[in-house]
């Protein structure tokens, strides 16, 4: 994630939190006054918040784990083909498998050679 997107990230949740607090209190004050179905956004409204910090912590957090594949260790991935069962130590190779890994060699291939 880059700089400017935790910081917009940062202040979302800046507005956000607060506000959701704000809608709660309000709430409060409807119910008090008589409106019996603000009595469960009387309670949304605060979880709406405490989640909104959860998921903002989460995205921060998972952006630093070292053992999740990157973008571009997924692009290179995404060329590899799939070892078939014989090369993977099975002994038997599955037919089906080999014509299929073989249908996506030549589609990876075809899709190289077109230029748009």
């Amino acid at each position: 994630m880059s700089r400017r997107r935790k910081i917009a990230l940062a202040a979302t949740v800046a507005v956000l939190f607060p506000g959701f607090l704000v809608l709660g209190w309000w709430q409060l004050d409807r119910a008090l006054s008589g409106n019996t179905l603000s009595w469960v956004y009387t309670f949304e409204w605060p979880l709406f918040a405490v989640y909104l910090v959860y998921v903002w912590r989460r995205l921060l957090r998972d952006e630093h784990r070292p053992d999740e594949l990157t973008t571009s260790d997924a692009a290179e991935g995404a060329g590899r083909a799939a070892p078939s069962r014989q090369e993977a130590g099975d002994g038997e190779e599955d037919e089906e498998l080999a014509a299929y890994n073989e249908y996506l060699a030549a589609l990876q291939e075809s899709g190289r050679r077109k230029h748009w």
